[in-house]
């Protein structure tokens, strides 16, 4: 029996490389990361609001029906918001 290959038939070798390329996938997410936080530091540097950046982003992502029928229900639940509330009706006696 070969040493890359265990009791029940799975090569070892096979298991290590994609064990391997998963990590380093990892890593590169990990840098990826890092250099997307030192951008948002940037922009914060300039004086740009980064909380705005990343929803545009979010809203960069939708497609155009999707953003159209967030910012319609974003602008009536603010405008349901703002409008007077109902009297209150009475209460028969």
């Amino acid at each position: 029996m070969s040493e890359t290959t265990d009791t029940v038939g799975i090569a070892g070798d096979r298991i290590r490389s994609i064990i391997e390329r998963v990590e380093k996938v990892e890593e590169e997410i990990k840098d990826l990361m890092e250099a997307k936080k030192e951008i948002f530091l940037e922009a914060k540097g300039e004086g740009l609001d980064v909380k705005i950046l990343k929803e545009i982003l979010k809203l960069r992502k939708l497609d155009q029906d999707a953003r159209d029928e967030h910012e319609t229900l974003l602008d009536v639940y603010l405008r349901a918001m703002d409008a007077p509330s109902p009297a209150p009706m009475a209460v028969a006696a």
